[in-house]
């Protein structure tokens, strides 16, 4: 695929087709995206590839947990407190979202379903989890940011959709149950990966984009 078709076309995708993604197609693509840019070639970043039994596991014991009332306590948080126009494009995507789902302001229960599903990976058959370790943690943020989109342009190539989420990720001690991830590692974020099911409403969620009149300044040119 076209580099540039890839980042035009490039979205979140929420439904999968319950087929597995090869090993080899997962593990080309994480080669790939080694390629990523980090400071200093840092590199911080550490992947663990989760499928089979295990994410189904995973995707059981989060679940379990929110519906105990356990609160989800990421150790990485990327979006907190969203104000003016952040918070307004939040606001529109998720308004968008729930149109497609048709999950009714008031309906509790189909949202506390999407949320669930948020929790499962969005069922995906697998899914990449990057961790950092703590040693780095303060200065790798950046770096995780750049190998994460080329995750997710790569995937492109091989037919696959992906989610950058970390609602996955969000009772540690699940994952580690079930990984190994040991505790000097921080979860950083994690990307739901498959085949999409392009016929998933949510899939046909058009995020917008602000003109680059507004986010753009041009100086001496």
């Amino acid at each position: 695929m076209d580099l540039i078709e890839a980042i035009q076309s490039r979205k979140s995708i929420r439904g999968f087709k319950p087929d597995p993604v090869p090993k080899q197609a997962l593990k080309e693509i994480i080669e790939i995206a080694s390629r990523a840019p980090s400071s200093l070639n840092t590199q911080p970043w550490e992947c663990t590839v989760v499928a089979g039994e295990v994410i189904e596991k995973i995707k059981q014991g989060s679940v379990e947990q929110f519906a105990s009332g356990v609160a989800p306590h990421p150790e990485t948080v990327w979006h907190e407190g969203l104000e003016g126009k952040y918070r307004k494009r939040q606001v529109a995507l998720g308004i968008q979202l729930y149109q497609l789902m048709d999950i009714g302001r008031e309906d509790r229960e189909k949202k506390i379903d999407w949320v669930k599903r948020g929790f499962r990976f969005f069922d995906a058959p697998a899914a990449i989890i990057l961790s950092i370790d703590e040693s780095a943690r303060d200065v790798a943020q950046f770096d995780i940011g750049t190998i994460t989109q080329t995750i997710a342009l790569a995937a492109m190539n091989y037919g696959l959709g992906t989610c950058i989420q970390g609602q996955g990720i969000m009772y540690p001690e699940v994952i580690r149950k079930f990984t190994g991830i040991p505790e000097t590692k921080r979860l950083s974020i994690n990307l739901a990966i498959g085949y999409p099911d392009w016929d998933f409403p949510a899939n046909k969620v058009q995020s917008e984009r602000e003109s680059i009149e507004i986010t753009t300044t041009w100086c001496g040119i």
